[in-house]
């Protein structure tokens, strides 16, 4: 690990310059070294002389003295003159000096293109660095008796006066580095598994009239229903929280094998509301036992992306939803419905596979998946399984023409079995959610999607999404509704203002109309209506971050004539999400 650590670092630009310089000792072979014999005219010096002069040079500890089986492989090239890295100034006594010491024991090692990355001239811990490297080489050579100029120890010993402060900062540098990697190495969770942890708290409140949907509204005004459940909703403010840790573990680099462990007891305002376009996208209620969430495995071979999944492979881990600051149940929406497109990003979900294939350089990517229902997947009784019980399947291209502009085109097919129908995705009016009282029904749903990085402040994001809903059999009463249909409309858009007051705060302005049903075929006189008005959400909220592990959301949303009724007044939801990542 440390070899690594140090090759990684010989390799960062020249803002590290100096640590690299002040860890890299240039080991000169004998033949690198000009000859100096008995007859040249510059002094000799005895190497027990030299050496005193040089070990009373500021002393710091070099970690590339070792044996040969120690030293660390680099893509740097020999040099053998300060002229040749282009970043020294020679406008300094020293760099003269230092010249003259390089060209005659080869004692620095620079980039291949013979810069320190940063095309400037070297700073004086850059210019430290190099000299203990020259230090440490001639010491060494020293130790092996071979002969050094008299007055090369004199300028080597000028040099170490005059840059001391530097010299022994390095060395405390380095020592603390080693120490640190040494610390990582005796510590690490695991070589192949990175476990990460999110847990969130969340201060909400909901007020304003319990929601009664279209049929229920019909048996209101005939008397059927009892008056108080018309009443107005329970507000009190309420603290519930979510806690995941996510086991990451990679066998090649390009896979992922994911393990979720999770639980909460963050409330669901649908049992509060009467409507389940109140909910929060966060909200969990598993009475604070550990399930797991997650356990899906992910690898890539060129250009092919797959996935397959025992538990809670969802659409939106396939598709691209295209939501990038606002997806997320932790960091992104406040409430459920602006998170994505229900349409083609919800339906039964859980266990099975997909796969995403991009070419021509990225700009394309074609997406496609095949997700039986988490409860009955794994289950072989008669009705269930993976291809006879619920189950969705679909594809998706995606177009990235820019690095800041992309559309994506999603067809999703999903079936629900009979009294299990959600055709709204739990995000929309009841009435929309089960169209046919029961009977079995497919879903033919399409979106279409577009995200905008204006510029580096605004991010605009836009979708809309349509569904042809079909009955497949017998209703709830015993009557026949085969080769009836619906419509279901939804869409919505979001702005994005990122760096607002801080950098990393995103401040998002969003709304858009709930899944709704305007037109079901019904037989006469019963209660498969369609929905009478349309629905609508408005919702703000501002990310704040705290620092890097702390993130403060607060905002609040307002469901504008909630389940499709003109007669119910509007929701409110409040709240306070604070999320904690480790």
């Amino acid at each position: 690990m440390k070899k690594l650590i140090w090759a990684i670092i010989k390799t960062t630009p020249v803002s590290l310059g100096f640590l690299l310089l002040g860890v890299q000792s240039a080991i000169a072979s004998p033949s690198q070294v000009t000859e100096v014999n008995e007859q040249s005219n510059p002094e000799i010096i005895s190497p027990m002389e030299a050496l005193g002069v040089l070990r009373n040079r500021p002393q710091i500890e070099n970690p590339h003295n070792r044996t040969s089986k120690q030293q660390f492989n680099t893509s740097a090239s020999q040099v053998t003159s300060v002229s040749e890295l282009q970043d020294v100034s020679p406008t300094d006594w020293a760099y003269e000096a230092l010249r003259s010491l390089v060209e005659r024991y080869g004692c620095i090692v620079g980039y291949p293109d013979r810069t320190f990355r940063g095309n400037r001239a070297a700073s004086r811990w850059e210019f430290a660095a190099g000299l203990n490297a020259c230090l440490n080489t001639i010491e060494r050579l020293l130790q092996e008796n071979v002969a050094v100029l008299r007055e090369d120890i004199e300028k080597l010993k000028r040099l170490a006066q005059e840059f001391e402060a530097e010299l022994v900062a390095l060395g405390a540098r380095v020592t603390n580095l080693e120490s640190r990697v040494s610390y990582l190495e005796d510590h690490q969770f695991s070589t192949t598994t990175k476990l990460r942890g999110e847990v969130l708290f969340t201060t909400s409140a909901a007020w304003g009239e319990r929601a009664i949907d279209s049929r229920e509204q019909d048996l209101y005004n005939q008397g059927l229903l009892d008056p108080d459940e018309k009443r107005r909703i329970d507000d009190n403010a309420n603290l519930g929280y979510r806690a995941r840790i996510n086991l990451d573990t990679s066998f090649t680099g390009k896979d992922r094998l994911r393990t979720r462990l999770e639980t909460g007891t963050l409330v669901n305002y649908r049992n509060f509301t009467g409507t389940e376009m109140a909910r929060l996208g966060h909200d969990i209620n598993r009475d604070s036992d550990i399930r797991i969430g997650d356990l899906y495995y992910r690898f890539t071979v060129g250009s092919l992306t797959s996935w397959v999944g025992s538990s809670s492979l969802d659409i939106d881990d396939i598709f691209d939803v295209g939501t990038p600051f606002l997806a997320s149940s932790g960091t992104g929406a406040l409430s459920r419905f602006i998170r994505r497109n229900p349409l083609v990003f919800r339906g039964p979900e859980g266990v099975g596979g997909g796969f995403a294939y991009k070419f021509f350089d990225d700009i394309i990517a074609v997406r496609g998946l095949y997700l039986a229902d988490q409860g009955v997947g794994n289950d072989p009784a008669l009705g269930k399984g993976l291809f006879n019980g619920e189950f969705s399947a679909g594809g998706q291209l995606g177009i990235y023409p820019l690095d800041n502009l992309d559309f994506t085109f999603t067809y999703l097919y999903s079936y629900f079995t009979e009294d299990e129908v959600n055709a709204s995705a739990s995000n929309g009016s009841q009435v929309a959610k089960d169209p046919f009282l029961g009977a079995p029904t497919v879903r033919d749903s399409y979106g279409i999607q577009g995200d905008w990085r204006i510029n580096d402040m605004f991010h605009l994001t836009a979708w809309g999404g349509y569904a042809l809903a079909r009955a497949q059999g017998i209703d709830e009463n015993g009557d026949s509704r085969r080769g009836f249909g619906a419509d279901l409309w939804t869409w919505s858009a979001a702005l994005s203002v990122v760096d607002l007051g801080k950098e990393g705060a995103v401040l998002s302005v969003g709304g858009g109309q709930y899944v709704t049903a305007r037109r079901i075929d019904a037989l006469t006189g019963d209660l498969a209506v369609p929905d009478k008005d349309t629905p609508y959400i408005i919702e703000t909220q501002y990310k704040y971050p705290l620092n890097e592990n702390i993130l403060l959301t607060p905002g609040f949303y307002v469901v504008l004539r909630p389940e499709a009724n003109e007669r119910n007044n509007s929701i409110w939801v409040g709240a306070l999400r604070t999320t904690f990542k480790f």
